[in-house]
């Protein structure tokens, strides 16, 4: 039971760490760095696709288009895209690979659960909006939300079916967020053991554009084949880095 309630500690140590950690730690202890179309040492990870959503093929890697310049990193580490075309930045320090970084593109026409959260936030089909207007950048977040929750309502039966009362199963709160200046939103889920231990940690990123749902992905879980951590400890540490990295894509 202790070790159960140390973990408790710990997650909610990590879920709060971005509030005011985004803020300072990547200006105290981080290296700024110009990101180059140099490739990393390709992940022997497969792709993974966030929130259920199906990933647009590109040409290339799609980090090495939409990865902002002058981007702020742990001191010692580096943040590149990773060889090949799978949709993933490698996070690397002293040339190991410590995780992955994963982003899909689906088109809204082709979600329909989405579309109908989008209707009933006032968003119809097609429309071409200004989503730098607070009217309509809050109707973008009411959707996101909505659709987060469904995630979140079907994730939590999927995780009680396939581990019973084996699993404590929590969801983070949903946090709006500014994803090159488009509206977005922060979630994700985080699994205890019963009998303690921490199994998973996933941190994802949402974003709309008015015709595509960017998804941004990591985690902590052994169990995961890409877009993820080996470490926890790494995950926590680079967090607050990854919400500036979001924020700063170019969509």
């Amino acid at each position: 039971m202790l070790r159960v309630y140390h973990l408790f500690i710990a997650v909610v140590l990590l879920l709060l760490m971005p509030v005011g950690a985004k803020f300072v730690l990547p200006y105290v202890t981080g290296t700024k760095v110009e990101t180059k179309n140099e490739a990393a040492p390709t992940s022997k990870t497969a792709t993974q696709t966030a929130a259920g959503e199906t990933s647009q093929p590109t040409a290339g890697n799609l980090w090495q288009k939409v990865l902002g310049k002058n981007i702020v990193v742990p001191s010692g580490w580096q943040v590149i895209p990773c060889q090949g075309n799978a949709p993933l930045l490698c996070v690397s320090a002293q040339g190991e690979v410590l995780g992955t970084v994963e982003i899909s593109v689906a088109q809204v026409s082709k979600n329909p659960n989405l579309q109908k959260h989008l209707a009933d936030a006032g968003i119809l089909p097609d429309s071409k909006l200004d989503y730098k207007n607070s009217a309509n950048h809050s109707k973008a977040i009411t959707a996101l939300k909505a659709w987060a929750e469904d995630y979140y309502t079907s994730l939590s039966k999927d995780r009680q079916k396939s581990n019973g009362n084996k699993l404590i199963f929590t969801t983070h709160p949903l946090e709006e967020i500014s994803i090159s200046q488009l509206p977005g939103i922060r979630y994700g889920f985080t699994g205890i053991k019963a009998e303690g231990g921490l199994q998973e940690q996933y941190i994802s990123y949402a974003a709309f554009d008015g015709n595509s749902l960017y998804i941004i992905s990591t985690a902590f879980d052994p169990g995961a084949v890409t877009g993820k951590f080996e470490k926890l400890e790494n995950l926590v540490i680079f967090q607050p880095y990854l919400n500036a990295i979001a924020e700063n894509l170019n969509l």
